[in-house]
């Protein structure tokens, strides 16, 4: 009986690296033993197994996939690497509130690339995270959504305004009010700067912070109890620049901008919005 795809390559390590490694170009026999580190005996009954299902081909001393070899690695590999990113941090992921992101972008979380999780200092926990603090000043233009505002942070996004870097910040109606009214002389550094957009989120915000720049990408999530536990996520792969983005571009459609820098005009209170 003949196995199914899914076994054919799922059930078995040696064949599903053989795939992958005739994605990038055919090979002949030697190649395949020293790219895969197997013997001859150990990997010509995967081999006969691919090409007994239509999945690779030998041309003269040469093998490489069949065009439903192609497709069959094209969607193996999306799957790989979401698996990957979370099997590195199983325990982490199983207890996030994922709600906040989109699912189309859930299901390309492989594009955080190889992140590191931040965990709590309990000796500093009420400070903002040194990984997060030291990148900041890297970046020259800063995006962040934050639904609660840190202590520390209208100070150190002064301080980078100041500097000349560009700043969009997406708030909620709360988080805005608390900056103008009890954070005032940061604020006012910010937006006299004249290189701070500020967007009024008017969304359910689910999560609490997220930042991109073109530097780095920093991730906080509730988790399932719906706190914040002060385990976060940093990436400084493109490709995890350009997810957090799109999740932006998402978080821009239930947004409206209410200061553009200096060119802001004066915006009524949010007890007067209402």
């Amino acid at each position: 009986m003949r196995s199914s795809l899914v076994n054919v390559v799922w059930f078995s390590e040696k064949r599903r690296n053989l795939l992958l490694l005739l994605s990038e170009g055919k090979r002949d026999i030697e190649q395949i033993k020293r790219s895969l580190n197997v013997t001859t005996r150990s990997i010509m009954p995967q081999i006969k197994t691919l090409r007994y299902e239509h999945l690779i081909i030998q041309e003269g001393d040469y093998f490489s996939l069949t065009s439903v070899g192609e497709i069959i690695v094209k969607n193996m590999l999306p799957f790989m690497e979401n698996s990957r990113i979370v099997e590195e941090n199983r325990d982490f992921w199983a207890s996030r509130n994922i709600d906040a992101i989109p699912p189309h972008l859930f299901s390309n979380i492989r594009e955080l690339g190889h992140y590191f999780l931040i965990e709590p200092d309990m000796n500093h926990l009420f400070e903002l995270p040194r990984e997060f603090i030291e990148n900041i000043p890297k970046s020259k233009h800063i995006t962040t959504f934050v639904s609660y505002i840190h202590p520390a942070f209208p100070s150190l996004y002064s301080k980078v305004s100041l500097s000349g870097v560009g700043i969009t910040l997406f708030l909620t109606a709360e988080t805005l009010e608390k900056l103008e009214q009890e954070n005032e002389e940061d604020f006012r550094k910010m937006i006299e700067k004249g290189n701070t957009d500020i967007f009024l989120y008017e969304g359910n915000p689910r999560l609490p912070m997220v930042t991109v720049t073109d530097w780095f990408s920093y991730i906080c999530l509730f988790n399932n109890e719906g706190r914040y536990d002060h385990r976060d996520v940093i990436s400084f792969d493109e490709s995890a620049l350009n997810w957090c983005q799109d999740l932006f571009d998402h978080y821009r459609q239930n947004s409206r901008k209410v200061y553009s820098g200096k060119f802001a005009k004066p915006r009524l209170s949010v007890s007067e919005m209402s």
